[in-house]
């Protein structure tokens, strides 16, 4: 398969473009993720001029609408030139299906960065980066995350998955939206759905089910905004155990008792912490392999990215 474009700090990729002169290098990005997606890297402080080494920049005033100054010199305000460097950038990244910014940078950082108040002490409500918000704020359902948070097992499994599930939701547009299209995505994802958010996983199929007459493109936006919404909530053992429960089931009658324990006590040791989800999938796999079923082959559960990229074997 051909690489899925992501936007990404450049300083993650290992260029020197940090006010230091220096770099941040994720290895999770360049040697686990780069294996599948490809990077269009962004550093928005050298593109609007401030140069390599520089003068480091902060947040400052009200976190629901900082300005980003110079440490040094809050008189030098660098708010409008990074806003206006963000809008510049769009175009460039219409076909991204994610991306990963630096963790705490005024201009880049998502979650929690510090904004300080004129004493010099940090708000105790912190905010987003200048450039990063206009990223956000244009491309409202695009998979984001910091790379610093790429080290929890569980919010690098979500933000792949989402990356995954967008790109396949936007060769799904280029094709041409169709009704029948859409349900067969929302087949393949029931069981991700189901997993993520049940009544959502409901309400979506509701959607469809109600849907003679409404706009194919009306209907496409609402469909997808209420599904990477929900793909966004953490999955949890005991929604995943409900999913695993649903799949066992298409097996009742197929399986030698053995084997129906075996998978049973997977399940079990998975919900009770003890294994991680990798165990019991990879049995259904096997089992569904022996007695296949058209409807769960297609399930993006038991497949939603590459295995190679073992996400599932410590969550």
């Amino acid at each position: 398969m051909s690489k899925i474009s992501v936007g990404i700090s450049s300083c993650l990729l290992g260029e020197e473009v940090r006010f230091n002169g220096g770099h941040k290098h994720s290895l999770v990005c360049t040697k686990e993720l780069g294996k599948y997606f490809q990077f269009k890297s962004v550093c928005p402080e050298v593109g609007i001029g401030l140069g390599v080494p520089r003068k480091p920049i902060r947040l400052i005033g009200d976190p629901k609408q900082p300005r980003a100054v110079r440490v040094d010199n809050p008189n030098i305000d660098v708010t409008e030139k990074l806003k206006a460097y963000g809008q510049r950038t769009l175009p460039h990244l219409e076909n991204i299906c994610g991306y990963i910014f630096i963790k705490g940078s005024p201009s880049c950082g998502v979650f929690r960065v510090k904004v300080y108040r004129e004493n010099g002490m940090p708000n105790e409500t912190p905010s987003s980066g200048i450039f990063s918000s206009v990223i956000i704020d244009n491309y409202p359902l695009l998979p984001v995350e910091e790379a610093g948070r790429l080290s929890d097992p569980v919010l690098k499994e979500n933000f792949v998955n989402r990356v995954f599930a967008y790109h396949d939701w936007q060769q799904l547009g280029k094709e041409g939206l169709k009704i029948n299209k859409i349900l067969d995505f929302h087949s393949r994802y029931k069981y991700s759905l189901m997993a993520h958010d049940s009544k959502s996983c409901i309400k979506l199929g509701r959607m469809l089910a109600n849907s003679n007459g409404v706009n194919i493109q009306t209907l496409g936006s609402e469909y997808f905004a209420l599904f990477m919404h929900t793909l966004t909530r953490k999955a949890t053992r005991k929604s995943n155990t409900n999913v695993l429960m649903h799949l066992r089931g298409y097996l009742n009658t197929k399986l030698r008792r053995k084997e129906s324990e075996t998978l049973g006590k997977a399940i079990e040791q998975y919900r009770l912490g003890i294994l991680p989800i990798i165990v019991p999938v990879t049995l259904l796999k096997s089992f569904f392999h022996s007695h296949p079923n058209d409807y769960v082959e297609k399930q993006v559960f038991l497949r939603p990215y590459p295995e190679d990229l073992s996400l599932r074997n410590q969550i």
